[in-house]
């Protein structure tokens, strides 16, 4: 029997799907992993060749909606899925989703199943005029078609269920499944002290992680980290990311201007985000939408108060008051009095950060979730 998984980045597979993984291998299923430019990550490349999981590569534009460039993808895709015949597909993040289930589909599959980890730009972005309209149409139909050929279709929050749904892009006869996020490893990501001041109080040190993206909340974050240096200059801010080419990517002179002015520590893109979430207490994502946000699951694992939002997939990861805060999207004030309230309460940050710990062990850990995946793909289970 052999299992399938596309993805859009073999680095991602190994971070947020390894471990899940290596529970379906252990059901004696032979891995293939199809990804692009798999040659970039010879570390990854590796790590999974120990593993004896077979490695496959493919074209992707990652963005954009070239159709010679799509049309090659879904071909290249096809072509592997005939040649590998596996029994089962898990395809996810946006392309994937749409040429690699067409192309499971036509390759015969006997199952293929969708994650969709959360709804991004096409999704949120408001314009309606141009070649985004065009572009917001072909995709709708695009992901309509895709959709109705899953086995089944797994989400990681309600809301993101009850939109697609209501956009009337899934057929009811699709089954669905609502499953807590990626999951995070407890063991890797273990519980770390907080970093105290000489009273023994936690300091004011914020984080953020994320690509750098409007829609991730990075506007609303700096926004937020000036009012606070005004009132609380010995408060720190840093910022661990990258700007790749999605249309929401901030402005590369805005991060420079940021780091200029000493509003943020900028440590850049990191394969290991442990060492960033280690010198920090309050860990911070303004974001407008996720599906269940890994980053905040990683801080929370290592016991870390959290500040987000009360948008989809953010606001499951928080319990108002007890191992954090939820405040409006883009509403940088609000997330400025959440910031101010645990510089004045410091206690709370302790309690906080016990409670983000207690809720990642009892909803979040990987082992639980990937039960969960494994049931909905139809793999019998312990």
């Amino acid at each position: 029997m052999k299992f399938c998984i596309i993805s859009n980045d073999l680095h991602t597979v190994r971070n947020f799907r390894g471990d899940l993984l290596n529970s379906i291998a252990a059901k004696g299923y032979a891995i293939h992993i199809l990804a692009p430019n798999i040659e970039l990550y010879p570390e990854d490349q590796a790590y999974f060749q120990k593993l004896g999981f077979a490695l496959h590569s493919y074209p992707l534009q990652k963005m954009g909606t070239n159709p010679v460039a799509d049309s090659k993808t879904m071909l290249a895709i096809y072509q592997q899925l005939k040649a590998i015949r596996p029994h089962k597909v898990l395809s996810y993040t946006i392309k994937p989703i749409l040429y690699g289930t067409i192309a499971a589909y036509l390759a015969k599959v006997p199952e293929r199943y969708i994650l969709l980890s959360g709804l991004g730009f096409a999704f949120q972005n408001d314009q309606s005029a141009g070649r985004f309209k065009y572009v917001k149409r072909l995709f709708n139909q695009i992901f309509r078609f895709a959709l109705s050929k899953a086995s089944a279709v797994i989400f990681q929050n309600a809301d993101d269920l009850a939109l697609v749904r209501e956009l009337k892009h899934l057929p009811q006869r699709i089954p669905t499944y609502i499953v807590n996020g990626s999951g995070v490893n407890t063991e890797k990501f273990a519980p770390q002290p907080l970093i105290l001041d000489e009273k023994g109080q936690p300091q004011p040190i914020f984080l953020m992680v994320a690509r750098l993206l409007k829609d991730k909340g990075v506007y609303e974050y700096i926004a937020a980290a000036k009012q606070i240096k005004q009132r609380y200059p010995a408060a720190h801010f840093h910022l661990v990311g990258w700007i790749d080419e999605n249309p929401a990517a901030i402005a590369q002179d805005d991060l420079e201007a940021w780091m200029a002015a000493g509003l943020i520590q900028y440590w850049g893109k990191l394969s290991d985000v442990r060492q960033a979430i280690c010198q920090a207490n309050i860990f911070v994502l303004p974001s407008y939408r996720e599906g269940i946000p890994r980053s905040v699951l990683e801080a929370m694992a290592m016991r870390r108060a959290i500040i987000t939002t009360d948008a989809p997939g953010c606001k499951e990861t928080v319990i108002e008051g007890q191992n954090g805060f939820k405040v409006p999207v883009r509403d940088a004030d609000a997330l400025a009095q959440a910031m101010q309230h645990l510089i004045e309460q410091p206690a709370q940050i302790e309690q906080m950060a016990a409670s983000s710990l207690a809720l990642v062990q009892q909803r979040y850990e990987v082992k639980r979730v990937n039960q969960q995946m494994l049931q909905a793909m139809q793999f019998v289970t312990d």
